[in-house]
């Protein structure tokens, strides 16, 4: 006699796909167009298809437990020629979007977090936290914050005389271990889920994951992601390539200028401002051109690209990233022009931004950054091979 398998499927989380954007995933009707025409698809149990009848059939776990989800990079190539206009790639887009919201702890701050309407709340939230905090450690003689900031020894504007380097970093240092914590809470489950779905449907023959070599499979991945080698075989968006590494790379530059100048100020003693003529200055301000560049590149692909569907998750990134790169310019060049009123403002501006960036980023579209990167070494990790491979 034939087992018998009972489904239930998750009518809200079909709701919210079609929230995330994946409203015209009731278009498909099978035909697997989309896995034929993938350039990334791996030729054992290739995706979309697969997704987009568990998705129809409202399996949620045999979505959001999928790490071939984040193989995908969206390239439109599948949704051109689906002849129904069910828009694959999009429907996947929400589905990663969903799998973020609920990796992220807790659920409902992320959910809050991705509410347009609540915005204005996580935007004045910094703001709040670094006044707050400045004027109590003011009451306690610890003067990290003056609102009459003075010129340094050198008779310059400087960033440190109105907001401590103390101060932001008594922010940015616990803000950053919270968000290291959030993402190791999320990954140990992510982890174990997309391992579990890939022996339930047969994607690899390991039982169990052996941390050594999934190490060694994130060292391949980390090399194709930098060399942007899945955007590069895609045919209808492979032009996102370029100002995506620019972002890429921007980021990876000014994390390393923050780094050397974290470890300067604070084993060194050395203050700024510093020469323009600085090596790390002139990565700092490379990467920050670049950054605003390859974002501003990105908003106009993103909005000239009608048949794709953009989300507030998409675009408030964008601005968030933009942001950031903007007023960490506009501070530096307001400083160079001697108006100070404007330098201070601007700066106080600048990390607000910051700090929606980092204490967001695991429940943002920002964490596809760590998300996909785990997926692709579990990829590598697993045996399995796309076809262009």
């Amino acid at each position: 006699m034939a087992e018998r398998i009972l489904v239930e499927p998750d009518v809200d989380f079909i709701k919210q796909l079609g929230e995330l954007g994946g409203e015209t995933l009731k278009k498909c009707y099978q035909c697997a167009t989309c896995s034929v025409a993938c350039p990334i698809s791996p030729d054992k149990r290739p995706f979309p298809r697969k997704e987009m009848i568990a998705a129809s059939w409202g399996l949620k776990d045999r979505i959001i437990k999928n790490g071939d989800i984040w193989l995908c990079h969206n390239c439109g190539d599948c949704t051109t020629q689906c002849p129904r206009g069910a828009n694959p790639g999009d429907v996947l887009a929400a589905a990663r979007a969903y799998a973020i919201a609920d990796y992220g702890t807790p659920k409902s701050l992320g959910m809050a977090i991705n509410d347009p309407k609540k915005m204005p709340i996580f935007a004045a939230l910094p703001a709040v936290v670094f006044l707050v905090l400045g004027i109590v450690l003011k009451l306690f003689g610890v003067h990290w914050l003056n609102f009459s900031p003075e010129l340094n020894a050198h008779g310059e504007i400087a960033h440190a005389q109105f907001f401590s380097t103390w101060l932001v970093d008594l922010v940015f240092i616990p803000l950053s271990i919270w968000v290291v914590v959030i993402f190791g809470l999320g990954l140990k489950r992510f982890i174990a889920d997309i391992h579990e779905n890939a022996l339930s449907e047969g994607k690899t023959q390991k039982q169990k994951i052996e941390p050594v070599e999934f190490i060694k499979s994130i060292g391949i991945a980390i090399p194709k992601i930098l060399k942007h080698k899945q955007f590069s075989e895609c045919g209808e968006n492979n032009e996102r390539a370029t100002p995506h590494m620019m972002v890429l790379f921007s980021f990876i530059g000014l994390f390393i200028v923050t780094g050397i100048f974290f470890i300067v100020l604070y084993g060194f003693g050395a203050h700024g401002p510093y020469s323009q003529l600085n090596p790390v200055k002139i990565l700092a301000n490379v990467s920050g051109i670049a950054l605003i560049i390859g974002t501003i590149l990105l908003m106009r692909q993103r909005a000239a690209k009608t048949d794709q569907v953009s989300t507030y998750k998409d675009w408030y990134l964008l601005w968030m990233i933009l942001g950031v790169a903007a007023t960490g310019m506009l501070a530096e060049l307001t400083r160079l022009a001697d108006a100070a009123f404007l330098t201070y403002l601007i700066y106080f501006i600048h990390l607000m931004f910051v700090f929606n960036l980092i204490a967001f980023l695991p429940f943002s579209k920002l964490a596809h950054l760590v998300y996909r990167t785990v997926a692709m070494a579990y990829n590598e990790y697993s045996g399995r091979e796309s076809k262009a491979a």
